[in-house]
């Protein structure tokens, strides 16, 4: 494709490709952003992509490209929807490891243990269900399931320095 067709392009289908990325996504700002990496897309692949096939080629990365920042935007999340009352713990500590003692402390009991157990005595989680009576599965299960509940107790290490 030379770059007179590439211009072409651009006259003819960016206003096609705009209003369907703006009818999926209703953000002016972000839908040009995605018609814009699109045609930047095209032009890092401009001797590839032939005129014919240019307008096929722009809407379907226009498709990806939007899907992809609509993904991206799913795993982010801003602090007005956090509820910090879950999230963190409201006593002040000094010491990290109190603070680790305590947040343990908030565990089930069969959680409690095999978190010791496999983070704190190093057994493995075949070990772990011998000593406990529970198959390796529901181990890593409730290895997890304190490990998740620990993060979200603690928060950051940073917002604990």
């Amino acid at each position: 494709m030379t770059v007179k067709e590439y211009n072409q392009s651009v006259d003819l289908y960016s206003d096609s490709l705009y209003r369907f990325i703006i009818k999926n996504i209703k953000d002016e700002n972000k839908a040009n952003d995605v018609v814009q990496e699109s045609y930047e897309k095209l032009w890092l692949k401009v001797e590839t992509v032939s005129y014919e096939k240019v307008k096929s080629y722009l809407f379907t990365t226009g498709y990806h490209t939007m899907i992809d920042l609509i993904r991206h935007e799913k795993r982010m999340t801003t602090f007005e929807n956090i509820d910090a009352e879950n999230y963190a713990h409201s006593e002040q500590f000094t010491d990290l490891n109190e603070v680790l003692h305590k947040a343990i402390d908030q565990l089930p009991d069969i959680q409690k243990s095999v978190i010791l157990l496999r983070d704190y005595e190093g057994y493995s989680y075949e070990e772990i269900g011998e000593i406990t009576g529970l198959n390796e599965s529901q181990v890593k299960v409730y290895i997890f399931r304190a490990r998740a509940f620990l993060k979200n107790y603690i928060g950051s290490i940073e917002a604990i320095l």
